[in-house]
């Protein structure tokens, strides 16, 4: 099963980075949204 999932993260780490890369710019525009009416 370990060996399974070596092979699963090796075949797609260049999606798994985009995934991760994504996630963060969402939870940066989630913190940005719920900060902006404190600005205004």
């Amino acid at each position: 099963m370990i060996q399974d999932l070596k092979n699963t993260i090796a075949r797609c780490e260049a999606t798994l980075l985009q995934d991760a890369l994504g996630a963060a710019a969402l939870t940066v525009i989630l913190m940005a949204g719920l900060h902006l009416p404190a600005l205004v």
